[in-house]
């Protein structure tokens, strides 16, 4: 199962500056062109308001699941609202955007919703809690986050069907849910602990929704999280077929899972260039940690451009836009010095 895929050697993370989706299409895809430089994706457009986060973004995409904005953050209700239309609008508006960019394109596409617990955490029930709190709500979430997704792969493959859709969940809270560190509504207490085999069959459940068109073979799932201490091995089981995370915060007791990911075949999208504006350094200064750890992994230097994509560290959308251009030129010339010299 993919192990012809190619990801390329840079691409984003996904959200960008400003409210221009016809800006932001233009300006990630004449990035990342395709197998050569990187992978294009999808952008989405925070700075525009409530229905652009990606809390909104992916609510907007729930099936027989709605949510409006409340004042403590996004509430599950009975019914679609103007917050769930806005959503929908704007994700609408950023696909036409990405039509219009990608005309005749081939080559890998990705496409980015919040994946099924940092949903449970976000989204409140009735009662003001975190669906986190209810299994069955959990359950129902994951359901209808699957149906969406389904329905959204379908789209995209439908506007632009020279691309490889490559599926990416954003999963910052995964490890604050495995933890028992996600906060009642009080703050006062968290959330318990939720078992790893139910967090992993999850998972497993929402990543298989991705197909390659034709239903027979699954496609590339990255799971994302720019948090501390990533659970590779978790997500490697659930069936992830990448993990994205921010480079700066591995440690040296992460060596062991990370060796054991890329020799199963996880490829590593390393979050290497800052998200926020600051002075870049030069492209083989950004990707030195990354031979660093290859070197103290023993992993064949060979093997680099085969198992890594560089990206930023995390979104860009706290970044200027003039800024946000530059970091994702720099990614695809770091990922060119890790090619040309991986020692």
């Amino acid at each position: 199962m993919n192990e012809n895929f190619s990801f390329g050697p840079a691409t984003g993370i996904g959200s960008m500056p400003g409210g221009d989706a016809r800006e932001a299409a233009k300006t990630v895809t004449g990035t990342f062109e395709g197998p050569e430089t990187g992978m294009p994706y999808l952008p989405e457009l925070p700075a525009r308001g409530p229905g652009a986060d990606m809390i909104g973004r992916t609510a907007g995409m729930l099936v027989e699941l709605y949510a409006r904005v409340e004042p403590s953050g996004w509430r599950i209700g009975d019914r679609p609202g103007r917050d769930t239309k806005r959503a929908v609008s704007w994700l609408g508006e950023d696909l036409d955007a990405l039509e219009e960019f990608t005309q005749g394109y081939e080559g890998p596409l990705k496409v980015q919703a919040v994946g099924p617990w940092t949903l449970a955490t976000a989204l409140e029930l009735k009662n003001g809690e975190a669906a986190l709190s209810d299994r069955g709500a959990c359950r129902d979430l994951a359901g209808s986050l699957a149906e969406g997704l389904r329905a959204h792969l379908a789209e995209v493959r439908r506007r632009v069907p020279g691309a490889r859709l490559v599926l990416q969940l954003d999963e910052p809270s995964l490890i604050a849910v495995l933890r028992g560190q996600v906060r009642t509504a009080s703050g006062y207490r968290t959330h318990g602990a939720v078992d790893r085999q139910i967090v992993e069959a999850t998972l497993r459940d929402v990543i298989g929704v991705h197909g390659n068109g034709n239903g027979n073979e699954n496609g590339p799932v990255v799971v994302h999280s720019c948090a501390p201490d990533v659970p590779f091995a978790l997500l490697r089981r659930a069936g992830a077929t990448a993990v994205s995370f921010d480079f700066s915060l591995l440690t040296e007791r992460d060596d062991e899972v990370i060796g054991e990911a890329v020799e199963a075949g996880t490829r590593l999208l390393a979050g290497v260039v800052p998200g926020t504006d600051t002075a870049l350094s030069d492209p083989a200064g950004s990707v030195m940690g990354v031979r660093t750890l290859w070197r103290r992994l023993g992993l064949s230097p060979g093997l680099l451009t085969d198992a890594v994509t560089v990206t930023p560290s995390c979104g860009l959308a706290g970044a200027s836009p003039e800024y946000a251009r530059r970091a994702l030129a720099h990614c695809v010339r770091a990922a060119t010095s890790l090619a040309d010299n991986p020692e």
